[in-house]
C-alpha cells in the first residue's frame, strides 16, 4: 500500500510502499477513506511531542470501511463505516481505565504517534476504539469530526454550560464546537491572530457574534473560554476575560510555555483546567449528536501525496476550517 512515513522529527513526510497491515486479535483493517490532518500530527512531524515511534505513519482523524476483523472482534464487522481517534488503546486495568478515565491511562497509545495512523491507503485500529459514523456525511465531511469535534466537545462539556463563550484560535476545532455551542443557545466571542481578517471572517460565518484580535477585550465578560492555539501566552489574556467563577479550559495535546501573571487573575474562583484526550463515551455521544445539529464541516481536500502541503498550510495558519487527505486517486 501507499502511506506517507516520518522518518524523522522535523523532516517532510515521504510517500512510501509498504507491506498493507494485518489485523492481530482484537484489531480490525480499514481501508481508508479520508484522514483529516490535525494540529497535534504537526506536533509530532516537528518534534514537538516526545519519544514517536518512527518510522510512523501520521494521522488519526480517520475514516474508512472494515476489510476485515482479527481474532475475537465482533463488532464492528467487515463493511461497516467507522471512525478512529487520537486515543488508540488502554490497559482496560489501571485505576483510570476502570472508572470511565481511560483518557488517562497511563499505558495508552495514539494513533500517529505510537500506532501507525491514517495517512495510508490501509490502517488497523483496536476494534474497541472504532466509532460508527453517523448522519449523511462523505468521509472526507466525517473525518474533522474524529479529533477536532471529539475534543472541541470535551472541551465545550468542560467549560460549563455558560452562556457566553470564547473560542481562542478559530481553526477545526473551533469552527466544529462554535456549531455545537449555538446549538445549544450560547452566544459565541471568536479571538484570532492578529490582523487576521479572514479568520474573523470565517469566525463570524460558524456564528461568532464578535471576532477580533487574541489578547484584546472582547465587547462582554465571558462565562468561559477555550483555548485551541497552542500558545501558553493566550492563559493569561482568556483568564482577563472571562468573569469571576468562569473557566478556561486549554484544549491542546501541546502548549508553549504559560508566561507568569498575577494571581489576580485566576482569584476569585476562576478555573484553568486542561483536556486530556478523550473517552469512547465522548465519541459515542458526539458522534450521536454531530448529525442532530447538524453539524457541517469545512474542509479542503489534498490527495495522500500531498500530505506535506497540507500541513505547511496549516502551520502557516493558511486553512479555514480543515485539511482532508483522501489515499485513493479515484476518489471524488
Amino acid at each position: 500500500m501507499r502511506a506517507m512515513v516520518l522518518e524523522a522529527p522535523r523532516t517532510a513526510l515521504l510517500l512510501r510502499e509498504v507491506p498493507r497491515p494485518r489485523p492481530a486479535a482484537g484489531q480490525v483493517l480499514i481501508r481508508v477513506a479520508a484522514c483529516a490532518v490535525c494540529r497535534t500530527d504537526l506536533h509530532v512531524c516537528d518534534g514537538e511531542l516526545p519519544d514517536p515511534k518512527l518510522p510512523i505513519i501520521p494521522g488519526h482523524e480517520i475514516v474508512g470501511r472494515i476489510e476485515a476483523v482479527g481474532e475475537g472482534v465482533e463488532q464492528p464487522v467487515v463493511g461497516e463505516r467507522v471512525g478512529v481517534p487520537w486515543l488508540g488503546w488502554t490497559c482496560g486495568e489501571c485505576r483510570y481505565c476502570r472508572v470511565g478515565q481511560e483518557n488517562l491511562c497511563p499505558r495508552a497509545r495514539f494513533t500517529g504517534y505510537q500506532i501507525d495512523g491514517g495517512y495510508a491507503q490501509y490502517t488497523v485500529a483496536d476494534a474497541r476504539y472504532c466509532f460508527p459514523v453517523h448522519g449523511d456525511y462523505t468521509d472526507a465531511e466525517a473525518a474533522p469530526l474524529l479529533c477536532a469535534g471529539l475534543i472541541g466537545h470535551r472541551c465545550l462539556r468542560m467549560a460549563g454550560d455558560g452562556e457566553c463563550l470564547g473560542l481562542y484560535g478559530f481553526g477545526a476545532a473551533a469552527h466544529i464546537a462554535a456549531q455545537v455551542a449555538r446549538f445549544e443557545g450560547r452566544r459565541i466571542f471568536g479571538f484570532t491572530r492578529p490582523g487576521d481578517a479572514e479568520a474573523q471572517a470565517f469566525a463570524r460565518r460558524m456564528g461568532a457574534e464578535w471576532a477580533g484580535d487574541a489578547g484584546t477585550t472582547p465587547p462582554e465578560e465571558l462565562d468561559a473560554a477555550i483555548i485551541f492555539a497552542p500558545v501558553g501566552a493566550l492563559v493569561p489574556a482568556a483568564l482577563r476575560a472571562v468573569r469571576p467563577g468562569g473557566t478556561v479550559v486549554c484544549g491542546g495535546i501541546h502548549m508553549s510555555d504559560i508566561p507568569s501573571f498575577p494571581y489576580e487573575l485566576l482569584w476569585r474562583e476562576r478555573r484553568l483546567v486542561s483536556v486530556a484526550n478523550l473517552t469512547r463515551s465522548d465519541g459515542d455521544a458526539f458522534l450521536s449528536l454531530a448529525p442532530r445539529v447538524p453539524v457541517r464541516t469545512e474542509i479542503v481536500v489534498f490527495p495522500l501525496a500531498a500530505a506535506n502541503e497540507a500541513l505547511a498550510r496549516l502551520r502557516e495558519g493558511r486553512l479555514s476550517g480543515a485539511a482532508v487527505l483522501q489515499p485513493f486517486p479515484d476518489q471524488e
